[in-house]
């Protein structure tokens, strides 16, 4: 199999081809070496690479498979982590120069559960510093870069997660979202990223960013790869205590079942408002793709969604604030500019407005549940638009934010996940969102799967295709 048509396979396909030893997982983290050498001293997702361990471990899933102890669909699958879950023996900085030299004595739980799946760490990626901020130009380590245009930024904070997937440096990826950042990098990155609901996948191990809001989730090239990759990670955990008790299910059961008979939700006017014409031309076809699939559509009204943005950053920047105030007060002076100042912000955010932003969470939910009675899952735009310029300034204004569609689910913690739905005139990814009710990512994941299946947008990067 040449190199090209390894990196483009799915971590499923190569999962079965794996499992019957038609490929070895020597090979395969051989092949994900090679790339990451070749293409990311342009990209910069990787922070560090662990080639000596992936190698070592891959000969021990060869020999595992090979006496028939298989693990399950992913054994021997190579993977990146976002550099926030806690690895033992291998640093884990946030993306900061307060964590440079941080070395876990301890995997995060979610890390024992990869690797105890048979899933190979590749290394730690690249993200936006202490994942405050949705454009991974990092100034630590150095700006990562998208894939499908150098000079534009991969979204953030899980930007390197969304770079190296495209890129083919890793087949699979675990990141985190506290206000889309799973969801943007999927977006402007052609991949898939899916937050689950609130608590479905345990925290325990990883640095939060706002403790009611935090979510690890999968990173992938499709649908299949990211159900698998949460069947593996899912799951209770006695030690966090935000851990949902929802026990895990097979998230892969339901994919091919189709869409007929579902009713897909579209919600308006927020979610439609200031989208570039590309993207809402990408996203309308999308939702006749659906409709043409066997499923209804139904416009429907969220009350007070147009609150949410507001009360999600009183929400995060004070938690934020909060955790991060031992640093901020011993060493400001290394933190990037741009999270020292959003840190800053939290310090002036009163009690009273806090306290209203949980008010505004709790109506929201309750607005939700009622949309989810008549409705199976919304369908909306990821993003307003694709990847800008690095260096250009994101806007925080609630009407013009680049996250204004993402961070609504945030505050309600229900499952939501962005998929490829073309590109724009310059060639740059469009991403779709599908969003359900809580605990139901099967369904979400279902929906996904069917415009996947009838569309299959291409997602490795052109510069990756060669």
């Amino acid at each position: 199999m040449s190199l090209p048509k390894l990196a483009a396979s799915s971590a499923a396909d190569l999962g079965r081809r794996l499992a019957h030893r038609e490929l070895s997982p020597v090979e395969v983290v051989a092949d994900s070496l090679a790339r990451i050498e070749r293409f990311d001293p342009k990209l910069n997702s990787f922070l560090t690479v662990t080639g000596e361990s992936a190698l070592a471990d891959a000969r021990t899933a060869e020999a595992e498979i090979a006496a028939g102890r298989h693990r399950g669909p992913l054994h021997g699958v190579p993977l990146g982590l976002k550099d926030i879950f806690d690895t033992a023996g291998v640093r884990t900085t946030s993306g900061s120069r307060i964590l440079t030299a941080n070395v876990p004595a301890r995997d995060a739980p979610v890390v024992e559960r990869l690797r105890a799946a048979g899933t190979i760490v590749l290394g730690k990626l690249n993200l936006h510093e202490f994942a405050y901020g949705t454009t991974t130009t990092n100034p630590h380590f150095g700006p990562c870069r998208n894939p499908w245009d150098l000079d534009r930024v991969p979204g953030g904070s899980s930007g390197g997660s969304g770079a190296a997937l495209a890129a083919g440096l890793c087949h699979l990826s675990l990141g985190t979202d506290t206000g889309g950042s799973i969801r943007v990098p999927a977006s402007v990155c052609g991949g898939v990223g899916l937050k689950p609901t609130f608590g479905r996948v345990p925290r325990g191990g990883v640095l939060p960013l706002a403790w009611s809001l935090d979510h690890v989730g999968p990173m992938a090239r499709c649908v299949e790869d990211a159900a698998l990759l949460l069947c593996a990670v899912a799951g209770t955990d006695a030690g966090d205590p935000w851990s949902s008790r929802d026990g895990a299910e097979d998230f892969t059961a339901d994919l091919e079942r189709g869409v007929r008979g579902l009713t897909i939700g579209i919600p308006e006017p927020l979610f439609f408002d200031g989208l570039e014409p590309d993207v809402g031309q990408a996203v309308a076809q999308a939702i006749d793709v659906l409709e043409r699939l066997g499923a209804s559509t139904r416009r429907v009204t969220w009350p007070h969604v147009d609150r949410a943005y507001t009360a999600f950053h009183a929400m995060l920047a004070s938690e934020a604030s909060a955790f991060h105030r031992p640093w901020m007060g011993a060493r400001p002076e290394d933190y990037g500019a741009d999270v020292r100042a959003a840190l800053e912000i939290g310090y002036f955010i009163p009690a009273t407005a806090y306290l209203d932003a949980r008010r505004v969470q709790l109506l929201l939910r309750d607005e939700l549940d009622m949309i989810f009675e008549a409705a199976d899952v919304l369908v909306t735009p990821a993003l307003p638009r694709t990847a800008p310029p690095i260096g250009e300034p994101i806007s925080r204004e609630p009407t013009q934010s680049w996250t204004r569609f993402l961070a609504p689910f945030n505050l309600t913690g229900s499952p939501a996940i962005s998929v490829p739905c073309g590109c724009d005139r310059l060639g740059l990814p469009i991403g779709l969102q599908i969003a359900g009710r809580p605990f139901d990512e099967a369904t979400v994941l279902r929906v996904a799967r069917a415009y996947e299946r009838e569309c299959g947008w291409p997602t490795l990067a052109p510069m990756a295709r060669d």
